[in-house]
């Protein structure tokens, strides 16, 4: 059961940057740490919360946790905003083609 809303999590750039350097691979923290420039409390800190969110999940490999984006929540959030996708495609295409008539 997520705790924490994955749109308040998402808001912030950082966790932003983790979900993309995961979604390349699995990941520990220590790598996160050196890719982000971020000291290591914190990226374990934005880690929590992403998981809290179900966003990540870890798994367990000797004294080491490995990272990895959980894509279901995603795909439910990409389902979500579907809706709002083709609301600003069409109107987008509107203002195209109101363009191409002040040309002609």
């Amino acid at each position: 059961m997520s705790t924490r809303n994955p749109f308040e999590v998402l808001a912030d750039p950082t966790r932003r940057r983790i979900l993309d350097l995961l979604l390349e691979g699995e990941r520990p923290v220590g790598d996160l740490v050196a890719l982000l420039g971020v000291a290591q409390p914190s990226v374990s800190k934005h880690l929590r919360m992403l998981g809290e969110a179900e966003l990540v999940r870890a798994r367990v490999d000797g004294p080491r946790r490995i990272y990895a984006v959980d894509v279901e929540p995603l795909r439910e959030l990409d389902a979500w905003l579907a809706p709002y996708r083709r609301a600003w495609a069409e109107r987008l295409d509107a203002l195209e083609r109101h363009l191409d008539e002040m040309e002609d």
